[in-house]
């Protein structure tokens, strides 16, 4: 899970009572099974256990974890919902990394400089090659890198980039402009993703593409950017990578970019300003990029876990929950010598979760609809089992409903909100809205859309294919002693569990909220998978004009 969405989800509850339900249509004729915290509590016992080595895919850890998994499901008389009436699915990963220096430098006229890897600039590759270079590649402002076709914006028009390399901002046009709301004013769409820019560069066609890191359009500082590419990155292997990804992508620091502007006879204020004005064109620079390094592409295998509840009048739609199996594995010792990254919170409760509905949705009456539940594998690096799945779907994503993502589940006690990220983007919002209102609780907007937190969870790889996916959880006005008590326990995770080995099972934890969330994720999807709705995106949103293309395979 991202820092930036885990605080919202960490300030979580509400207490559950075991007779209470949705005000919504289509309930079970009789009394179903219910969430049970005992249940999820020792589930995250096990999961989170040092015997699990902190769920790392491609680990032993790994095969312990989808063990117990797809054995959960099976107990509770599931479906596989794998290929060929298997539990996984295989997901291939390409892990790239560089190996020895990374020579880099940019070139306007007489001018020349080298850049200093980690500190000025990062790149790679994500290309399945051993060896990266680019000699004098033009260099080519192109704003925001946005091509929006249904917002009346393109920032690639009439432009071939055929062998030049991109140079982009990150977040909207809008993020520091009056737009109005074209590109949601402070709240990021999915055009202001770093993620986006560099698809969109490839599809494009570019031979690289660098981002300009700023820390408040970003909502991160350069230390992030630098940690992050430190690591080896890692992606699903695809169909044709040598077109879907650049041969180069990267970022670098502002100040590198404000000289480069400047070499080149340009203002990078002044362009940043034009780039944020309707009918922007690309700005072919007076400058040119040079790179070389050599790089290590290997090939790895983990695994999605997937389990079906069959619909017994309209099987052929499906209606998914999903909560990411993974985890950080071993990796740096802390001060007291222990070096397991359990990820108890995050995101084995996640997991928990996902099995406690799974049993009580197989203990109930059997949906219209068909149910399929989907433990994802590699989302700390970068949403990978989602993404793969989305992109090699089992079950047509056009007939796919909707969906539900559990990354992070309340252990505070009760609160009396619920955080939703990516407000206002589909009909699902108000399916939520009226389902809390049943639980005496009120929804609101996550506390920093700029940051773009819908688009940084497994939910996402969904959504950008058209699919309504809804990621909400317990908000941060906690029962027990309000919003001070809430930030205080989300300051209190951030700053000393999250991504640390002690981020471990607790037996004093009140799961309460945790079952209540999970009460009306049952109930939300119990009432879609026994009408005959569909939700839809709203107007604006930009995942709108692809579900609307599949229309007919609806009908």
């Amino acid at each position: 899970m991202k820092i930036n969405v885990l605080v919202g989800r960490l300030l979580l509850s509400t207490a559950l009572v075991a007779s209470s339900s949705l005000a919504v249509s289509a309930k079970p004729a009789s009394k179903p099974a219910h969430v049970e915290a005992q249940r999820l509590s020792d589930h995250i016992k096990v999961l989170a256990s040092d015997a699990f080595e902190g769920r790392g895919p491609a680990t032993p850890g790994e095969e312990k974890t989808i063990a117990y998994v797809s054995k959960a499901f099976a107990s509770y008389g599931l479906k596989p919902g794998g290929p060929n009436g298997s539990w996984f699915q295989d997901v291939t990963l390409l892990r790239t990394k560089n190996i020895g220096p990374v020579a880099s430098s940019f070139h306007a006229g007489a001018w020349s400089r080298g850049l200093a890897y980690g500190t000025e600039i990062v790149i790679g590759t994500q290309q399945p090659v051993d060896h990266v270079t680019l000699a004098n590649a033009p260099l080519v402002f192109v704003g925001y890198g946005v091509h929006a076709p249904e917002r009346g914006w393109d920032d690639y028009a009439g432009l071939d980039l055929h062998g030049k390399v991109a140079v982009v901002l990150v977040n909207d046009p809008d993020y520091e402009a009056d737009l109005g709301g074209l590109f949601g004013g402070k709240a990021m769409t999915y055009y202001g993703r770093w993620t986006y820019k560099f698809e969109e560069a490839a599809r494009q066609g570019a031979a690289g593409v660098i981002i300009v890191h700023e820390t408040k359009p970003a909502s991160y500082g350069w230390p992030t950017v630098q940690g992050s590419w430190s690591a080896p990155q890692f992606d699903i292997v695809r169909v044709d990578p040598m077109k879907e990804r650049t041969p180069l992508q990267g970022w670098m620091q502002r100040d590198v970019a404000v000289e480069l502007f400047k070499q080149s006879g340009l203002d990078f204020e002044a362009m940043k300003h034009a780039a944020q004005q309707k009918g922007f064109k690309a700005v072919p620079m007076n400058a040119t990029f040079s790179a070389d390094f050599k790089v290590e592409a290997q090939k790895t295998v983990t695994h999605n876990v997937l389990a079906r509840l069959p619909g017994k009048g309209h099987p052929n739609e499906t209606i998914i929950y999903g909560a990411h199996w993974d985890h950080l594995g071993r990796g740096v010792p802390d001060k007291t010598g222990d070096d397991i990254y359990n990820g108890a919170v995050d995101n084995a409760s996640g997991t928990a979760g996902l099995l406690e509905l799974a049993r009580v949705f197989a203990a109930g009456p059997k949906p219209d609809r068909s149910i399929l539940f989907i433990a994802y594998t590699s989302e700390e690096k970068g949403l990978l089992g989602s993404e793969f799945y989305a992109a090699h779907p089992i079950y047509p994503l056009e007939t796919t409903v909707g969906g539900f993502n559990m990354d992070g589940l309340p252990v505070n006690g009760p609160s009396r909100d619920i955080t939703v990220t990516g407000w206002g983007l589909s009909t699902l919002q108000d399916d939520l809205d009226k389902a809390a209102k049943a639980q005496g609780r009120v929804i609101e907007a996550e506390g920093h859309p700029e940051s773009g937190g819908y688009f940084r969870s497994d939910h996402f790889s969904f959504a950008k294919r058209g699919v309504p996916m809804m990621d909400a959880g317990s908000g941060p006005d906690l029962v027990n002693g309000g919003r001070e008590a809430g930030k205080k326990a989300g300051e209190d995770y951030v700053t000393n569990r999250y991504h640390q080995p002690k981020d471990e099972w607790r037996a004093d934890w009140d799961l309460s909220g945790a079952v209540q969330d999970l009460t009306l994720w049952h109930d939300m999807g119990w009432a879609l998978a026994n009408s005959r709705e569909w939700p839809e995106w709203k107007a604006g949103a930009e995942f709108k004009g692809i579900r609307d293309a599949s229309a007919a395979a609806r009908k």
